[in-house]
């Protein structure tokens, strides 16, 4: 049984994203224009369920109507905790990634940091996420910590 807060069209689904500081990197939702992820399209009558990559649309699910496709989507999105993480660090200096991970712990924000190859296989880079709208309660630190190689 769907609760009765849940959004029921895309548009209500746009906005209850919006508010609850998700992001639309993976989601086509409403019309937004996304390169690779999931997103909702009506064709032949039904609404559908997708996935892209590269240009590729697969269809994961039809539905009848607008509200059992944003009902599945609303499922899907909510589950999927990067739908609502925000990348506030990405730095190649690993003392700045411990840096910033102790002052996320002194506010008390929920955080997840992870190492990549970014600039090849012996230069890493430290990636930082927050969660929510956790993201506007640690702009300064993304100014300090975000930033890409000179």
């Amino acid at each position: 049984m769907a609760d009765i807060h849940s959004p029921k069209t895309q548009a209500q689904l746009a906005l209850w994203m919006e508010a609850n500081c998700y992001n639309f990197n993976s989601y086509s939702i409403n019309g937004n224009i996304i390169y690779e992820g999931f997103g909702i399209k009506q064709a032949a009558g039904k609404y559908q369920w997708y996935y892209t990559e590269r240009g590729q649309k697969s269809i994961i699910k039809e539905f009848d109507n607008e509200e059992e496709v944003v009902a599945y989507a609303f499922k899907q999105i909510t589950a999927d905790q990067w739908a609502k993480s925000h990348c506030i660090g990405f730095t190649w200096i690993e003392s700045d990634s411990k840096t910033l991970a102790e002052q996320l712990r002194k506010r008390g924000i929920t955080f997840h940091q992870d190492e990549i190859p970014y600039y090849g296989p012996n230069e890493p880079v430290y990636r930082t996420y927050v969660y929510g709208c956790d993201c506007h309660k640690v702009e300064d630190l993304k100014k300090k910590y975000y930033h890409e190689k000179p």
